[in-house]
């Protein structure tokens, strides 16, 4: 004889209205807006909903709402570790309103961006964050509201900005190097919009104060390797140099690598500062001097954009800017000579 063991039914909504002895019309005006059903009859619903252990269909509610409570959000590397505080903001913005990310990477490439569009659009989101470079037509017809996180070197019309400053993030970096005495200075830059912002800033400081400035890498990338590469040269080049500025966190690693390579110590012959703030920077092992850009304030203010959008189409795009901060650490000190 064989056994079997007993089949468990997952409990739909009529189980729900059954039990809670309202209809399943009402359990499903208590799902999608509670606010217009008793006090009496939702706590009932909501008891129901928790004794059965409930889990409302997304399909059912899209279906029933037209919306599917999900927001696209495209990035062009996931090694970029400003992404991950991004995310974290907009996520405690957007769940308590039940609204999930969906994350495509698209890498760089113009063609690849849109493609990570096209299949967030195919899903039918509601709305789009673009923290990678558009195109200023790539957006036209999506039929979204879209924010893009971040300064880009093409932000498409109607489309939200919501940055931090970094303009003023990379003039303070510029500034805590002067103020240590740095006056032989590299920078380590790379090609895009964030990049090309912290640049000019670091530029306009340094420009006032007629500090020597070195800059590599504006049409490269930003990862550790291009980190590594870009110091590399720069001490072949310009070996009396005794600060270095990278244009976000992930590059600073490379170029404490390159140094080290040299035989050289962080910061006893070589300041390095990052950008981001990110989980790197506050490692306890690397304790890496950063402007902090904030991102998870601007993760909070991109979801709070889209969520005005969604909610009511008469808002228009806007453009605001969030303060970054430098948090000094052991990377950075008087320079030797």
């Amino acid at each position: 004889m064989t056994l079997h063991s007993p089949k468990t039914r997952r409990p739909t909504i009529y189980d729900v209205a059954k039990q809670a002895g309202v209809s399943p019309s009402l359990v499903s005006l208590v799902l999608q807006n509670p606010a217009r059903v008793s006090d009496k009859r939702r706590e009932a619903v909501q008891a129901a909903i928790s004794d059965l252990g409930y889990l409302p269909s997304r399909a059912a509610t899209t279906l029933a709402s037209s919306r599917t409570k999900s927001i696209g959000l495209v990035i062009d590397d996931y090694r970029n570790l400003w992404f991950v505080d991004l995310l974290r903001g907009m996520e405690s913005a957007l769940t308590e309103h039940g609204y999930q990310v969906m994350l495509a990477d698209s890498r760089p490439g113009e063609n690849r961006i849109q493609e990570a569009v096209d299949g967030l659009l195919a899903m039918h989101v509601d709305g789009l964050v673009i923290a990678a470079e558009p195109s200023a037509s790539m957006l036209a017809g999506a039929g979204v509201p879209t924010v893009v996180a971040g300064w880009r070197d093409g932000v498409p019309a109607g489309a939200d900005l919501i940055t931090n400053d970094d303009d003023g993030g990379g003039g303070m970096a510029a500034s805590h190097l002067l103020e240590l005495g740095h006056t032989r200075i590299g920078h380590l830059s790379g090609s895009g919009g964030a990049a090309a912002h912290r640049r000019a800033g670091f530029h306009a400081r340094l420009g006032e104060s007629g500090a020597e400035l070195r800059t590599v890498g504006e049409q490269g990338g930003t990862s550790e390797e291009d980190g590594y590469a870009s110091t590399c040269w720069l001490l072949d080049h310009h070996p009396d140099t005794t600060a270095i500025f990278a244009a976000n966190d992930t590059m600073a690693l490379g170029a404490m690598g390159a140094i080290k390579a040299r035989g050289l110590a962080v910061p006893a012959d070589i300041s390095v500062i990052g950008y981001d703030n990110s989980t790197l920077a506050k490692s306890r092992y690397l304790e890496l001097t950063s402007v902090d850009n904030r991102s998870d304030l601007v993760g909070v203010d991109v979801a709070k954009a889209l969520l005005a959008r969604i909610h009511d189409s008469a808002v228009g795009p806007q453009r605001k800017l969030i303060e970054p901060a430098l948090v000094v650490r052991g990377t950075t000190a008087r320079p030797a000579s």
